[in-house]
């Protein structure tokens, strides 16, 4: 049906909950396959540097083919696109368990199922801010707590099924879980908005397509239905139609900022508990930081969600993320001095509520940028730019301890980049509004425009600002203009 504006509940919050389940299935898996490393190393008899691969492997080609689950969702269906995401996510880990190497892991486990994982997590996120206006933050802040709720639920899971089936059992369990991405994809019912219309784009001529058919076509921000109908000229036109956000100054800027911030949030959740235990804490007291980081991100991604759909602060949720940004890049920086587990827990309660917080606001910002009706494919993007910087910060981050023989080089490297991150947006946005109010400035000065030619009769405008009030005076035409 054809919505002139999101619904902002209804069928709205069964997207919700389909995309919390996405989150969970995805990324809190993702971040449990931590917990076979110690498994993957007494089998393998290989090293940390080369088990460690698999995580990065996983990460990366999640965000790497996130584009090609924007595509097949606006070219097919979210529907499909999840659903099929679902089997091959499925199909990898039930192959990883399988495996007889870490090279088969690396295929199964890193490639196979981070492509599934790629092709559920965009499209699930971006049907959020198709349902969703006024409360989009807080909707947001439901559907990504799955990841903390997931990781807080399923590590102690992961273990036990470590315990009692070995690591090949939990994989094949897992598996099985992961197959419920169908289901969260059955519950993925399109929705067509006013702005989708509006945004739809011009195709060029084609002689043999009925002008009625090319009408309704023309109607559909939809490009599935041209395969058949027109030739690879005007598919490709199409695809460039849903990608021209690409050129747009806001979003190159948001790009840029994100590529720094994705470098500097990753080592940390790999580094945490090896600093930790390198400053003379347990190992349980390790594992108690993570937890607690896991929790206050849930908690961060609701809160600061519905705080942000508040009156007085949706017009700031631009400063809203660069100030959660900027407060987790200055824990960074001083972390190398928190060196007891007292000063490690305020450390954790803080780093994860604004890391909750960011994630939350990362899609709300996207669709800021470049509106709702393009928001699956600027999300593709977005969590595509996060690929390089996932799969590179944590080996530069862990030669920097071997080099230096500390990790205080690692995690100040972390800090500032993502202290950039938030300079960068914020002098972006001063910078726009300094232009803005120059051609102002501009357009309140200009006294004399030409406008109208015609019948060898020329019409001048004077607009002139007096007193706060416009005054506006018309020519005569030539002949008048001649006798006097």
């Amino acid at each position: 049906a054809r919505h002139t504006g999101p619904p902002d509940g209804g069928w709205g919050w069964m997207i919700v909950a389909g995309c919390f389940l996405v989150t969970i299935c995805t990324r809190a898996v993702t971040r449990c396959i931590s917990i076979f490393f110690v498994e993957f190393q007494a089998y393998f008899g290989q090293d940390y540097a080369r088990t460690a691969w698999i995580h990065s492997i996983v990460d990366c080609a999640t965000m790497l083919c996130a584009p090609l689950g924007s595509l097949i969702s606006n070219h097919v269906s979210c529907q499909v696109g999840i659903m099929l995401g679902g089997l091959l996510a499925s199909t990898g880990l039930i192959l990883s368990s399988f495996a007889t190497s870490l090279e088969h892991l690396y295929l199964s486990l890193g490639v196979l199922t981070g492509l599934g994982f790629a092709l559920c997590y965009s499209p699930a996120i971006a049907m959020v801010g198709k349902y969703f206006n006024k409360r989009k933050a807080l909707a947001y802040g439901i559907a990504m707590s799955g990841s903390g709720i997931g990781t807080f639920i399923l590590a102690p899971v992961v273990q036990l099924l470590i315990e009692q089936f070995s690591w090949q059992g939990a994989l094949l369990i897992l598996g099985g879980f992961v197959l419920n991405l169908c289901v969260c994809g059955a519950l993925m019912r399109p929705i067509s908005l006013k702005e989708d219309f509006k945004t739809a784009p011009e195709f060029p001529e084609q002689d043999y397509v009925p002008e009625t058919e090319k009408q309704d076509l023309k109607r559909m921000f939809i490009c599935s239905p041209l395969i058949k109908l027109w030739p690879h000229e005007c598919l490709c036109y199409c695809s460039w139609k849903e990608y021209d956000f690409l050129l747009m100054p806001g979003f190159m800027v948001l790009a840029v900022s994100v590529l720094f911030m994705a470098y500097g949030c990753s080592p940390l959740f790999v580094y945490l508990v090896p600093y930790a235990l390198s400053v003379g804490v347990s190992h349980h007291q390790a594992a108690f930081l993570m937890s607690i980081l896991g929790v206050i991100d849930i908690i961060g991604n609701i809160t600061f969600g519905w705080l942000t759909d508040r009156r007085c602060l949706k017009k700031h949720r631009y400063f809203c993320y660069l100030f959660a940004v900027g407060m987790d890049g200055l824990c960074c920086l001083f972390l190398p001095v928190l060196q007891s587990f007292p000063l490690l827990v305020p450390f954790s309660f803080t780093f994860g509520y604004f890391d909750g917080a960011y994630v939350t606001l990362i899609p709300v910002m996207t669709a800021d940028v470049v509106g709702t009706s393009l928001l699956s494919s600027a999300l593709g993007v977005v969590y595509f730019l996060h690929a390089i910087p996932y799969l590179v910060s944590p080996p530069v981050a862990g030669w920097l301890v071997d080099t230096t023989g500390s990790y205080t080089a690692s995690f100040l490297l972390c800090g500032f980049s993502m202290i950039f991150s938030s300079a960068l947006l914020c002098f972006a946005r001063l910078a726009k509004k300094i232009k803005r109010t120059h051609l102002r400035s501009l357009n309140g000065n200009m006294a004399l425009k030409q406008h109208i030619w015609t019948n060898g009769a020329i019409a001048y405008s004077v607009t002139a600002e007096l007193d706060q009030k416009d005054v506006e005076f018309s020519a005569v035409d030539t002949n008048s203009f001649s006798n006097r």
